[in-house]
């Protein structure tokens, strides 16, 4: 668990300097440089999302069932879980999804992350889908309050819509289909 919440914090904790810091990381920037903060973002990100991998696996060896959720939840979660793929596509392929949307990748977070939490009860869970929903909220609100620069992507154009909607329910059926079991140990269809 320790592991778990180490790399949760350390994940997590990088994608929250522009929600909780803002200043002092422009004030880094300003000093270091843009391509060193990457460097230093992307690496200590890296190292806590393999903590949290590792730490997730870990921690699911031993659950500690909080709540058994009832079976139509888990149906739920799959209806959820449908446009989470072509909304984390539609971030970096601009069209009227993104611009509908405004913010796709935390929308799509938050579909996936409240998707697991209505499907799973251990402690395990709720600590790694809870903290990303939170996460995802609180940016979310952030972002809302402070708008920040545009994310790299695509040019936008019409294609990208049709782009994201057919690559990303292709993605879906792909997970559906053994891509989850193979990566993740588990069939959501089980």
């Amino acid at each position: 668990m320790t592991l778990l919440l180490l790399g949760l914090l350390l994940f997590l904790g990088t994608h929250s300097v522009s929600i909780l810091a803002p200043d002092w990381r422009r004030g880094w920037i300003a000093r270091h440089g843009e391509r060193p903060w990457k460097g230093l973002y992307s690496l200590v990100s890296l190292i806590g999302f393999a903590l949290l991998i590792v730490g997730y696996g870990w921690a699911r060896q031993s659950p500690v069932v909080l709540y058994t959720p009832p079976t139509w939840t888990r149906h739920l979660a799959l209806l959820l879980m449908l446009p989470v793929f072509p909304l984390l596509l539609a971030a970096y392929l601009p069209g009227r999804i993104k611009a509908t949307v405004k913010h796709p990748m935390l929308a799509a977070v938050k579909l996936w992350a409240l998707a697991h939490l209505l499907a799973n009860g251990t402690l395990t869970d709720v600590l790694l889908f809870g903290g990303f929903l939170a996460w995802a909220v609180a940016d979310r609100i952030s972002v809302k309050r402070h708008p920040r620069g545009p994310v790299p992507g695509a040019p936008p154009r019409p294609a990208n819509d049709l782009i994201a909607l057919g690559a990303g329910l292709l993605l879906y059926v792909l997970f559906l289909a053994g891509t989850h079991a193979w990566l993740i140990g588990v069939s959501p269809l089980a």
